[in-house]
């Protein structure tokens, strides 16, 4: 048995789509009721292990998306509680959607390096680690033009080597499906071509005059973000403008799980408008 979890949104939810109809598959959310029909579900509340146990019983192949939308002791006190809930009920691997490397710059890769690390301590537990670049569709969001048709975000000269959502489900799934011949490997996934402020307006039809930190500081936390989102924005502006998430370049590890070219950040941000 597979068990997905977080489809109720995101990630996870495209996840699902590719698996649908498939015997063996199942779906893990804190509010199973809004899982689609014709998809089994348990409730799975990282934040209830109580839940888990039962969630888990009989699932060989776990495929965890991570629970990142919060402080780093809320997402490290959840992976703790999924892994260690795994190990006793005896799933054989965990598949763990993490961040890619360059981002050990930003301000929430901590969560993400220690539950690769506990995946790695595990005595029971065979893993397989996706580091997943920042998704085009976010760069998208950040750097959208204002009213004016002008991009302001603070991005300076720098580039994101973003990746569509879509390619990373896929590359999920694909994994998944035959997780022994990914086991013990860690995977960089992220866009063959880095995009920068300017690529984007361009796309976009409009232009680009980028703005300050201070600036993007103050209005984050003007709007309704939560604290612990303000240095998590900021932070992400930061390592992009100087030249932190810009990726190797070339086809890479996410081509290969694909079997074929990503889809390139700028259509998806294009089409996303």
């Amino acid at each position: 048995m597979l068990l997905v979890t977080g489809v109720n949104g995101g990630l996870g939810a495209l996840v699902l789509e590719r698996l649908a109809g498939r015997e063996g598959v199942v779906a893990g959310s804190r509010t199973p009721e809004r899982v689609p029909d014709g998809v089994p579900a348990r409730l799975v509340d990282f934040d209830r292990p109580e839940t888990l146990a039962a969630a888990f019983a009989g699932v060989r192949t776990l495929l965890m998306v991570s629970a990142g939308a919060a402080e780093d002791d809320v997402v490290i006190a959840r992976h703790g509680a999924a892994i260690a809930a795994a190990e006793r009920a005896g799933v054989e691997h965990v598949i763990y959607t993490s961040l890619s490397g360059d981002g050990d710059h930003l301000p929430y890769a901590l969560a993400h390096r220690w539950t690769e690390r506990r995946l790695r301590a595990s005595a029971t537990l065979r893993w397989t680690v996706l580091r997943n670049g920042l998704y085009a569709e976010f760069l998208g969001a950040i750097a959208a033009p204002g009213p004016d048709g002008v991009i302001s975000a603070p991005l300076g000269d720098g580039k994101l080597a973003a990746v569509a959502r879509a390619d990373l489900a896929e590359a999920a799934v694909n994994v998944a499906l035959a997780p022994g011949a990914h086991a013990g490997r860690t995977y960089e996934l992220v866009g063959e071509r880095a995009v920068g402020g300017a690529e984007v307006a361009g796309a976009l039809g409009a232009a680009y005059r980028p703005g300050r930190l201070t600036e993007a500081r103050a209005a984050a936390a003007a709007s309704d973000a939560q604290d612990f989102q303000v240095p998590m924005l900021v932070g992400t502006y930061s390592a992009i403008a100087h030249g932190f998430l810009a990726g190797p370049g070339g086809p890479g590890d996410l081509a290969a799980l694909l079997g074929r070219e990503p889809r390139p950040a700028l259509e998806v941000i294009a089409a996303g408008r």
